[in-house]
């Protein structure tokens, strides 16, 4: 049995299992969202556990679990939990392992299928898996950077709320009710814990532990020091908040300083992949060199480190932190 066959045989395998994986989840007969909300709230209440493991309640059952093998592996290596926790999206770890599988099997058997040069097919089958990844990432970094874009806004209404003579958890609660997802959500579960007896402290803190936000630890950080030694709150948010616009402003100016040089990286980093899928179209046999003489192995594992340090370089230029 060839190297190709094996690979199209497995990427089918792959695919039949994730799918009984899909139908298995879909019949499955878990909890609703509110008992498991619940569960989580309520849990550590009237136990007598030790401090340590009162530490944490709701995030420990939303960035937890029981995790099997899989999970356990890919978590030395990625925090996929509370990547799927930030990202917005309501998937289990071993779901979003199966769609990886999925995608790279999928890839890989289309490519097989489709495009007459298969010995590249288990590099097709790697990006296949690497594509929901990557789409990971980006729904997370959209959702954090809404999130920090709406918290000069709640931090308004928060001061607005305390001089209006109503408390700081009255303050949550209306930001919860007036703000859309994700901020919205996040200060309502805030509330809920302290509502459910939890230290205010303690829920504050734990909301910076699901959303990693500089801003959003800045809030936190306040709001324990003030109710520690006392002060203007109300004032202090007004502050953070005209600090978070200013900041912003700045971002964009700096993003439209460094378009041109983002543009340029883009192109450059760009150029050489679609360089290299033109020449193997046009001359299979040419190309194919890289990857049989020992010379272009070699010229290829160094074209490849120089794009990775070309990329890092070009990022380092353009990235100015505010």
């Amino acid at each position: 049995m060839s190297t190709i066959t094996l690979v199209i045989l497995v990427s089918v395998m792959v695919s039949v299992a994730g799918v009984m994986y899909a139908i298995s989840q879909m019949f499955s007969s878990d909890n609703t969202a509110v008992e498991d909300r619940l569960e989580a709230l309520t849990k550590n209440r009237g136990r007598g556990v030790a401090p340590s493991e009162k530490k944490s309640t709701l995030l420990k059952s939303e960035l937890e679990g029981a995790p099997n093998a899989i999970e356990t592996f890919v978590t030395r290596f990625l925090n996929l939990k509370a990547f799927l926790y930030q990202a917005g999206w309501s998937w289990t770890p071993a779901k979003f392992i199966s769609v990886c599988g999925i995608s790279g099997a999928a890839t890989a058997v289309a490519y097989a299928v489709f495009v007459p040069y298969r010995s590249i097919t288990p590099v097709v089958f790697v990006i296949g898996v690497l594509l929901p990844l990557g789409w990971l990432l980006f729904c997370k970094k959209r959702r954090l950077r809404r999130f920090g874009a709406q918290l000069p806004q709640a931090l308004d209404l928060i001061g607005q709320a305390l001089r209006a003579g109503q408390s700081l958890p009255a303050g949550l609660q209306l930001v919860a009710q007036q703000t859309p997802d994700p901020l919205g959500p996040e200060f309502m579960t805030c509330f809920e814990q302290q509502n459910f007896g939890v230290p205010l402290e303690q829920s504050l803190m734990e909301m910076t532990e699901r959303i990693p936000n500089l801003d959003l630890q800045f809030f936190a950080t306040t709001v324990v020091l003030q109710r520690q030694t006392g002060g203007d709150l109300a004032e202090i948010l007004d502050k953070i908040a005209t600090l978070i616009r200013e900041r912003f402003t700045i971002f964009g100016q700096i993003q439209a300083l460094t378009g041109e040089g983002r543009l340029s990286g883009i192109v450059l980093l760009a150029l050489p992949p679609a360089l290299f899928l033109a020449m193997l179209k046009l001359n299979y046999e040419y190309i194919m060199m890289l990857f049989r003489d020992p010379l272009g192995q070699k010229m290829l594992a160094f074209g490849i480190v120089m794009q990775l340090l070309g990329a890092a370089a070009i990022k380092k230029i353009i990235t100015i932190k505010v």
